[in-house]
């Protein structure tokens, strides 16, 4: 392994444990907040990553510029949507299911890929589907366990997550990574601004203090992945996302108090081998997938693959 394919992975591994870190704190405001408030100012500090992602001969109006009108009003849309329903998640359920359950999002993306790409998808990736399926239903084991809110919302925010993904393959490597990111931030911050406006409550220092680190370490962390990606691989930093269940497990033990029964283990163990199993195969056909999957809608705003990586000024 070269000096730069390290340097890169483990720059990979601390942009995950941001994100984590960053899921965490929502999580510690305890839903005294609505989700649609903790997103809006996630987003706005979130903005504090813009002048990293900007390169040199990038125009700051580039951020609404697109190739994609109707792609990237699309990922504006769902970008609110998953950021929303993410922070419901991580509001309602331990931080291990949340992230399990997110992490189907490989699954959707195959099956999306197949209906909106027309991709050719083979046996390996349809069973690493259907195992991701299963170890979801391990999970929430409808009918001996009463589901929540946020064990949909979960599922919505994987959804959305994919949707993007879907949207950045499509789009190709002439879009802009800060029109990228810019659509999934005006995306929140818009829809949440209006949604909010209604039932908005102002928050206390200590809120303050959760909501900015919700936003800023994801903002950390998406320049993380950037920079992550400049020394190594995509498909060789992506299963690095995967140690946000390490980070998710020791928050709930350490933090919450949340308890991981043996049922959930064997659920997250198949889910994270399904995910495992579409990355391995996605660089065996040399496909990029973008490095980042994490929680949070804004944390997919960047997707970095071969073709788009090759300006490295930044």
């Amino acid at each position: 392994m070269s000096d730069s394919t390290l340097k890169g992975i483990l720059l990979a591994f601390a942009a995950f444990a941001a994100y984590a870190w960053s899921d965490a704190s929502v999580k510690l405001i305890e839903g005294q907040l609505s989700p649609i408030q903790s997103a809006f100012f996630g987003a706005l500090f979130g903005l504090a990553a813009l002048p990293f992602i900007r390169k040199r001969n990038d125009d700051w109006r580039d951020i609404v510029r697109t190739t994609n009108r109707p792609l990237w009003l699309l990922r504006f849309g769902t970008s609110g949507l998953g950021a929303i329903t993410s922070v419901t998640a991580f509001t309602h359920l331990s931080m291990a299911e949340a992230f399990a359950l997110i992490f189907l999002l490989p699954a959707f993306v195959t099956i999306m890929s197949v209906l909106f790409l027309k991709e050719q998808v083979g046996i390996k990736r349809w069973s690493a589907v259907i195992i991701g399926f299963a170890g979801v239903l391990i999970i929430l084991r409808p009918g001996f366990r009463e589901l929540s809110t946020g064990h949909f919302a979960a599922i919505i925010a994987g959804l959305c997550g994919a949707i993007s993904i879907v949207i950045f393959r499509a789009m190709g490597p002439s879009e802009k990574n800060i029109s990228l990111y810019g659509a999934g931030l005006l995306g929140t911050l818009v829809i949440c601004g209006v949604a909010m406006t209604s039932s908005f409550t102002l928050p206390n220092v200590e809120q303050w203090m959760f909501l900015a680190g919700y936003g800023l370490l994801g903002a950390v962390a998406n320049v993380l992945v950037m920079y992550a990606a400049k020394y190594a691989p995509a498909a060789v930093i992506g299963p690095t996302q995967y140690s946000q269940m390490l980070w998710a497990i020791l928050f709930g033990y350490l933090i919450f108090g949340d308890h991981v029964d043996s049922w959930m283990l064997v659920g997250i163990a198949l889910i994270i081998g399904s995910g495992l199993i579409t990355l391995i195969r996605e660089r065996q056909r040399h496909v990029a997938l973008p490095t980042s999957i994490a929680a949070a809608d804004q944390n997919v705003a960047v997707a970095m693959t071969p073709e788009s990586d090759g300006d490295k000024t930044h």
